[in-house]
């Protein structure tokens, strides 16, 4: 009995210590000065960075869009950045990634409970609305969209960045 116990107890804590088959999104802290680091790590590069929220309804519909957008467009940089005002919604944050496609992109959560410096560091008019949508160029000329982005002016600017590049 004792020897089967044993065996059981191994088999648990061997599962335990073993690497996950599939690790789930990685979601990193969005804090003061986040903002300036992710500017600098895509600087020269086209780059669509996009806010949304678990509990935004549009960005559910949007998300699919935008991960099928990022599977079509490697040439680009993706990051995501959740930017909910509810906290510890991590869990919620990863899954919805996961299923609209865009577990591989640049993952961000606001992990200040200081929001309002967070939106500040990003643009001092922003007001906290969700979806919104930031296109930067690689002169780091910034294009704003409010609200859900349609997919043909992702397209359409896009386009402008590779007659930019020749």
């Amino acid at each position: 009995m004792k020897r089967c116990l044993l065996a059981a107890i191994f088999l648990v804590a061997s599962l335990a210590a073993a690497p996950a088959t599939e690790t789930p999104s990685e979601l990193k802290p969005f804090v003061r000065g986040s903002w300036q680091e992710m500017l600098r790590s895509h600087k020269g590069r086209p780059t669509l960075v996009h806010f949304w929220g678990v509990t935004c309804g549009p960005c559910k519909v949007e998300l699919p869009l935008l991960g099928q957008f990022m599977k079509d467009h490697s040439e680009i940089d993706v990051v995501m950045i959740s930017a909910d005002l509810v906290p510890n919604l991590p869990g919620a944050a990863r899954a919805m990634l996961e299923k609209a496609g865009l577990g591989s992109a640049e993952n961000w959560i606001f992990s200040d409970g200081f929001v309002e410096r967070l939106r500040f560091e990003i643009d001092p008019s922003w007001q906290g609305e969700i979806p919104r949508t930031l296109l930067i160029a690689r002169d780091g000329t910034v294009t704003t969209i409010e609200g859900s982005a349609e997919i043909s002016d992702l397209e359409k600017w896009l386009v402008q960045q590779k007659v930019a590049s020749k």
